[in-house]
């Protein structure tokens, strides 16, 4: 039987740096008033002619160098985003492929928000099970800048660009392999993070434009409670479902939507500051990019080792969330 292996993980981290002052100089805020409220400090963001692709296809690389594997052994690339080149077509995923110069390959989008990285994750694992492909790159990329309203002080400075990936390998041994991913989704909450306009129910149009419609949209407050209550739900089911408690777990990767809700879901279910993975703070919220941009964070920091329990917990507009349990398993 053919399992799934979390080989390897990589990140590219734009190197331009928006901090809460410079925030204080557009809108009406501060730096202790968006600290408190979501514990960021500063976020990344994308040159103005750089695209998702661009962000996603240097992440992919580093994934690829680490897993010690070639281009031409790649059979699938998955991207997750919600800030796609383009609105419709051609796909993201396909964009990145021919940045790599990879040899003709499947190559597809996935649109879960936040919880992005972890579909990409479910659908790389069950094509490997299946016996349909045996080396798959899974992205997860935002330029959340270019779907931002500078204007709306609730929300944009929560947001930030970057890219992260991983290579999920075929294995024959038990061991290596990625124990669980389960996602789910509930559309009557569609209305609590979304961008209302430039898609088929708002088409692009004078009013879309004038009223920034396509920019993103989101109710803060009802986020915030129903996210701490399913993210904690959500790992207590998959724990009870494979006979493990917290003291299991090396490193609990959430994703990093806001510092408050890392800590409730952290103290709820007895995780503590060591094994919980934090970057909030640095990158902001990279939406399907911010779990792996926050393993590959761990993984330089030398923290990551081999063998080490890992747990991702996601959630986001859909809603969508989705959790996946697995060893750290890259080729010796």
């Amino acid at each position: 039987m053919a399992y799934a292996a979390f080989r390897s993980v990589g990140a590219y981290i734009p190197p331009k740096i928006m901090t809460n002052f410079d925030f204080e100089k557009i809108i009406d805020t501060s730096d202790e008033w968006i600290t408190k409220r979501t514990g960021i400090k500063e976020r990344r963001l994308a040159e103005e002619n750089e695209a998702s692709s661009d962000l996603g296809t240097r992440a992919a690389q580093v994934a690829i160098d680490r897993a010690n594997i070639s281009k031409e052994e790649i059979d699938l690339v998955i991207c997750a985003t919600v800030t796609p080149d383009y609105l419709c077509m051609p796909s993201t995923a396909c964009l990145i492929a021919s940045k790599l110069e990879l040899p003709k390959v499947q190559a597809m989008d996935i649109s879960a928000a936040c919880t992005g990285f972890v579909y990409a994750l479910s659908v790389a694992k069950a094509f490997i099970e299946s016996g349909m492909k045996k080396n798959v790159l899974i992205v997860g990329t935002e330029k959340y800048s270019s779907i931002l309203d500078y204007t709306d002080r609730g929300t944009c400075f929560i947001f930030g660009d970057g890219a992260g990936a991983a290579i999920i390998s075929a294995t024959d041994k038990k061991e290596e392999a990625i124990v669980d991913v389960n996602c789910s989704s509930d559309g009557n909450y569609d209305d609590l993070i979304k961008t209302p306009g430039g898609g088929s129910k708002h088409p692009c149009s004078q009013e879309v434009v004038d009223n920034k419609m396509a920019c993103i949209r989101m109710k803060g407050n009802e986020t915030f409670k129903l996210a701490v209550k399913t993210l904690t739900s959500d790992v207590k089911d998959m724990l009870k479902k494979h006979n493990l408690t917290n003291e299991d777990i090396n490193h609990f990767i959430p994703h990093q939507a806001n510092y408050r809700i890392i800590k409730a879901v952290g103290d709820s279910l007895g995780l503590n500051e060591e094994q919980t993975v934090v970057t909030v703070d640095k990158y902001g919220n990279t939406s399907a990019a911010s779990i792996p941009m926050a393993m590959n964070y761990a993984y330089e920091q030398g923290k990551i080792k081999a063998g080490d329990n890992i747990l991702f917990d996601a959630f986001g507009a859909g809603l969508t969330w989705g959790s996946a349990l697995f060893p750290f398993s890259p080729k010796n």
